[in-house]
């Protein structure tokens, strides 16, 4: 037995660093094979766009596709799902917005837990939100539409990219911060949304300012107010909502990869300093300045203090405020 423990140890001793190598190894040659990109939501939003940009870039830079796949439905946690059930071996990553934080708090059952089943990887960009209407109103003002909700209750109607998306939170939070009683109209991702706010069957819609400005550019809808503390470079003439008297509203919308639990250490550096890479070059870096976003990365550790603290936020508002799924 003295003899047999010695031979055991060394065994498992050789097994762990072999396998420490292989794994070492395989995040040096890292990637060997297409590599998939979930985005929980329809393509044509900024966070599809986005995720495709970056894809193209990272493709050019690792020899090797970055294939987006859209898998949608159930407020962008159909696509989260997937992905916390993958294996983390750095072929399978989530492109999310801060919708991903308020999850919990709207859908109890939630399949996954949004703090131990996802390695938070990097922030890649922030965009302010932005409040739009339809152009055939006389209501030109946030205040005037504010005025006119509060004494036409339940007429105003309101759409978001989906039921727990973060446009529908964006809207749920400033509708109770005014108490303000608007129908609130979900739609399959944001680009349904402003469809029909162009053609005139919605009257207000709220996003990331990304996902609207092709159509203000164009003259077909009415920018209202954007959040922040200073003015969008893209927008100038809009007004902040403190500008527009409503100081107490501020709601960034950040862009991010996520990969599943257990995702190594030095597969999560090397994924970041690719993306760093990827944000610089000019074809990425003009999109997302094009669209109102701000490139921007963050470490692993920075980003999951931001996911943690967010969704303790998010469940203590929703909580607060009653905001609840439409039915």
């Amino acid at each position: 037995m003295s003899i047999r423990r010695p031979v055991v140890a060394l065994f498992v001793f050789a097994t762990l660093a072999a396998a420490g190598a292989s794994a070492a190894l395989a995040q040096a040659s890292w990637p060997t094979k297409p590599v998939r990109i979930v985005v929980p939501v329809l393509p044509g939003a900024f966070t599809d766009l986005a995720a495709r940009s970056l894809g193209a870039a990272l493709g050019e830079q690792l020899g090797q596709q970055f294939l987006v796949e859209n898998r949608t439905g159930a407020g962008a946690t159909l696509g989260a799902d997937y992905v916390a059930k993958s294996e983390a071996d750095g072929y399978t990553f989530l492109f999310t917005e801060n919708g991903f934080t308020m999850a919990p708090a709207l859908y109890p059952r939630l399949p996954y837990d949004v703090l131990k089943d996802f390695t938070h990887i990097t922030q890649v960009a922030e965009a302010p939100t932005i409040w739009v209407a339809r152009l055939e109103t006389p209501q030109r003002g946030l205040k005037e539409w504010v005025d006119y909700a509060k004494a036409n209750p339940g007429k105003v109607t309101i759409g978001s990219g989906g039921q727990g998306t973060s446009s529908h939170l964006a809207s749920e939070l400033f509708r109770w911060q005014q108490s303000l009683d608007m129908l609130h109209v979900p739609f399959k991702g944001v680009v349904a949304a402003y469809t029909e706010l162009v053609a005139g069957r919605l009257d207000l819609s709220v996003s990331s300012i990304a996902s609207p400005m092709g159509h203000i550019r164009a003259g077909r809808v009415y920018p209202l107010a954007v959040t922040g503390k200073e003015r969008s470079p893209l927008l100038p003439n809009v007004p902040t909502f403190a500008e527009a008297g409503f100081p107490q509203y501020d709601m960034p919308i950040w862009f991010g990869f996520m990969g599943p639990a257990g995702l190594p250490q030095p597969m999560q550096a090397r994924f970041v300093q690719e993306l760093a890479k990827a944000i610089e070059k000019p074809a990425v870096r003009d999109m997302f300045m094009a669209q109102g976003a701000r490139p921007t990365t963050s470490s692993p550790a920075v980003f999951s203090k931001r996911v943690e603290a967010e969704t303790r936020q998010w469940r203590d508002l929703i909580q607060k405020a009653g905001i609840k799924l439409d039915q």
